[in-house]
This record gives C-alpha cells, structure tokens and sequence, in this order.
C-alpha cells in the first residue's frame, strides 16, 4: 500500500503531555487557544490522512481537507452531548478545549486565513439544511451562524428541489469544481451540515509552459509511464534526510505554499505517511532552508476524489455519533433523536503550470431513530515516481490540503 501526504492550511500545538512550542507570527492576534485549536485540527487531519491512505488502491490518488471536515464535524459538534460529544472531542484531539473556546477559534482561524494574501483567492463557506418540519434548539442555531457564518435553511426534504438547493449550493461555493455532494436525499434524513472550501492560487514563479515535456514517472502500482512534465529552475526552501527530499513551492506574496515530499529511491510513500505524526510534521517543516538554485520537475496533475467517511472516523474514536438511539444530539433539537448517517467529503485538485486550483466539501447527514560567495550549487529534485504533497499556510502552519500522487494524469 503506497499512501502519503499534502497539506495547505491548518497548524498548531496540543495536549497536555506535548510539548510547548512557539507560537507563530501569524497567531500572535488571534484569540488564547487558537495555537492549540490549530494544532488540535492539524493533528486530527494527519491522522485522518494516515486512516484514509491505509484503504487506498496502490494507484489511487487520494486528497483531503483536514480543514473542511474539521469545520463541518466542528458544527456538528455544537449539537452533542453526553458520550457522543465526549468521544468526538477526543476524535478530533479537542481535550482541553472548552466549546466556546473551539468555536471562538475557528472564527478567528477562518478569518485570518481568508485574509492572508490578497494574491491568493480562498474561499471558505458554511451551511446547514434542516427539514422544515423538525424543531431546531435556537441555541445550535444561533451558535453555528455567529461562528462558523453558516447559513441555516429549513427545507421539505420529502421535495426533489431540495436535492438541487443542497448540491447548487455545493456547485456555487466550489465554483463549479465539485458539482454535486448528494445523490439523493434518503427518507429518514433530516440534516445536512455543509462545508466548502475553495483555493486558487498563482506560483510565486511560473513554470514555463514551454519547459512541459513527456517524461517517465514509475506509477505507484510499479509501472512506468511518460506524463507531463513541468520543470523550473529558482530559489527555494529545500530540505532532504534519510526519508525524503521535499520542496516549498510558494504562491502569490508566499504566505501560502504547496510542499512536495518525494520519498528517498529506496522508501516509499507509505514509509513517509507510517512516519508522520504531529512531532515529526513540526520538526520537518522546520528543517526547511533556502537554496539559490533548485532545479524542480514534476508532473502537473488533476483528479477528484470521494469517500465515505464514517468507518475512518470510527476507528479514530467516534463511535457512538454514528448508532442510532445511542447518539445523542440533543443540542441540536432537544431530543436524542438524531444520529450522523453519512460524512462524505469530496475534493478536487488541478495543478498546472501557472498555480493550483483546489476545492473540497464535507457532507454531515443527521438522520433519525464532516550567499555564497561561489556561485550556488544546482539541486536537482526530480519527481519521477509517487509523492505526497500539501498545501498550508506559512505563519500559522494551518494544513488545507493534504494529498498523495501514485498516479498523474492531466486531461
């Protein structure tokens, strides 16, 4: 199993058994907490990472958004209560944390990261559909509005132009990346928590168009194949050790960044991702260092990806959320009568010569009973066979994306 990971927005610091580290620029304005909510959602989204690539195909890519199904199970978890909040706090590495101290955080983490470069366009957008029919605890309401800016809509679920408004909202807020969410709307569903996250964003330095070539990329089911190839040569933060040699490659004024991480010839992607922890993430991205010359090629790439993620987050802790009459969700109408029937989440990502276009959304379903002085030496990092990549944002360290190539193709 070949798996592996990339990033573009979600950081932090966490636990009480952790050790304490500094606290970025980037959250020095943000509210007491946010350092360790970001490292909270960070730790989370590896993890999920980790769970999601152990069921992937050997030549499978596969993208998430820590960011997104973080904020969507974040709403989600406005409205529980008892063992079911208690077991997604510990799911989504929360302990310690009080709601208000969550949800104050969010907001403030949302906020900057919309804000961070006017070069970079990201989008991020809440919803919640409830069937009109069913009574919601104002509170629940009020909260996810006031916090998470997400727009609350009682809706006839028993009506075919409810599927429409759910999956053109999707449409909208992605900008057409990812259609559709749902494929129906199932008899017992009763509410949908939404998250979408959009990302365009220009390399700092193009690639040259005219640089592209058809190049050999051993495939992550062990195959080679020629794929296009783009190539740049520019200063960078590089970094390289006994696992993998990895690569910064900045957008807009370079707040944001995707990371490339090409595992050593004798190491897999899998070798990297059975590595990866919260500890060692924060060692690496530190290790990085400016080079003069670095001679990049990799393979420009598109794919969409889907999942169910309700067995994931199982295994990751949060059990009862998932059982009907066990959950319980009484903050959300006052009665323990709803259980999450689905988390779906979606992606999509384009990578190309001018930048990186990216969209993920995630589907909470409730049903009832998310300088040298000699000229510089040339470092060649040449991407010819399966990587992890991310996209993250440099002074919080948030991670957005988080992704692994087995297999590129652009159409």
């Amino acid at each position: 199993m070949t798996t592996i990971l990339v990033i573009i927005l979600l950081l932090g610091t966490m636990g009480s058994c952790r050790k304490q580290e500094e606290t970025p620029d980037g959250l020095k304005n943000l509210p007491e907490k946010s350092a360790q909510l970001i490292s909270a959602d960070n730790q989370f989204g590896l993890e999920l990472f980790r769970r999601v690539t152990e069921k992937a195909k050997p030549d499978e890519n596969t993208m998430i958004s820590p960011l997104s199904v973080a904020l969507a199970l974040s709403m989600t978890y406005n409205g529980a209560a008892g063992e079911t909040k208690r077991e997604m706090e510990e799911a989504l590495k929360l302990q310690g944390l009080t709601t208000d101290q969550i949800n104050k955080a969010h907001q403030a983490l949302v906020r900057a990261l919309k804000s961070a470069d006017p070069d970079v366009l990201l989008e991020i957008a809440n919803a919640i559909y409830h069937e009109q029919r069913m009574p919601v605890r104002e509170e629940f309401v009020t909260v996810n509005e006031e916090y998470y800016d997400a727009k609350v809509s009682g809706l006839d679920f028993s009506s075919p132009a409810t599927l429409n408004t759910i999956n053109g909202w999707v449409n909208e807020k992605t900008r057409g990346k990812i259609p559709t969410i749902l494929d129906q709307i199932d008899p017992d569903l009763r509410m949908v928590l939404l998250n979408a996250v959009y990302f365009n964003g220009i390399w700092k330095t193009k690639f040259d168009p005219k640089g592209t070539h058809k190049l050999p990329f051993l495939m992550g089911d062990g195959t080679s194949e020629e794929v296009e190839t783009m190539s740049l040569e520019t200063a960078l933060e590089y970094t390289s050790n006994d696992l993998f040699s990895g690569v910064h490659l900045p957008y807009g004024k370079g707040d944001y960044q995707m990371t490339v991480f090409l595992p050593d010839r004798n190491k897999t992607t899998a070798d990297l991702i059975a590595a990866l922890d919260h500890e060692k993430w924060t060692a690496w991205m530190k290790d990085f260092r400016k080079e003069e010359k670095v001679v990049v090629s990799m393979p420009r790439f598109k794919f969409s990806w889907k999942m169910k993620l309700n067995e994931v987050l199982d295994d990751m802790g949060m059990k009862k959320a998932f059982q009907p009459y066990v959950a319980d969700f009484s903050g959300m109408t006052g009665f323990k009568d709803l259980f999450i029937g689905y988390v779906i989440h979606k992606t999509f990502v384009d990578v190309n010569e001018n930048g990186t276009e990216a969209a993920a959304v995630t589907a909470v379903g409730m049903f009832t009973t998310s300088m040298p002085v000699d000229p510089p030496k040339k470092i060649y990092f040449t991407v010819d066979r399966p990587f992890l990549f991310t996209i993250t944002e440099k002074s919080t360290g948030a991670i957005l994306f988080i992704g692994e190539m087995n297999a590129p193709e652009y159409d």
